[in-house]
């Protein structure tokens, strides 16, 4: 018995399999991670592109005054990515003054879809020459919320990620 305990301990033939169980792991949390920073990545490019198309024309449109309904559906008409844009989607445009400036809220409002459905937090249209800051939430479930990126995402009580993208413009005059 203690000659082959002995042979056994001497043996080096599958060693490398040992590497292979350790950084395996490792490699494949890395590799999910990767995927998961890429979805992300393009879905807040998009919602940011859609956003700034949408307060583009917002702004270059003079006398037009869009409703949080009607721009809600351009930014979700131009971010195809972005699942459930309907639902998922929140808005707040707040009005700023440059002469005594307050530091709008920091904290974003998103749905909470454990939660029951809360109303807009604030939208006003702005009149002729003010700055005016709009931001949109938009919810995503991870693709892989389990494993690496995924799991250290902070996400509400069904699952949900938040991303936000923001955007400030001056209201041209008619």
């Amino acid at each position: 018995m203690k000659s082959l305990f002995s042979r056994f301990r001497k043996d080096e033939d599958g060693s490398q399999i040992v590497d292979f169980a350790i950084m395996m792991p490792l490699f494949l949390m890395a590799m999910m991670s990767s995927v998961e920073i890429g979805f992300i990545s393009l879905k807040h490019m998009m919602l940011e592109r859609a956003l700034d198309l949408t307060v583009r024309e917002i702004r270059l449109g003079t006398g037009a005054a869009p409703q949080h309904d009607e721009i809600k559906q351009k930014i979700c008409d131009r971010a195809p990515m972005l699942d459930d844009c309907d639902d998922n989607l929140r808005l707040e445009m707040v009005k700023l003054n440059l002469r005594a400036w307050q530091t709008p809220n920091a904290t974003v409002d998103c749905i909470d879809r454990s939660q029951a459905v809360k109303p807009v937090r604030q939208f006003s249209n702005g009149n002729v020459n003010e700055l005016m800051l709009l931001r949109a939430c938009a919810l995503f479930k991870p693709i892989m919320p389990g494993s690496g990126l995924g799991r250290a995402l902070e996400t509400d009580g069904a699952g949900y990620a938040a991303m936000i993208a923001q955007s400030a413009f001056v209201q041209e005059p008619k």
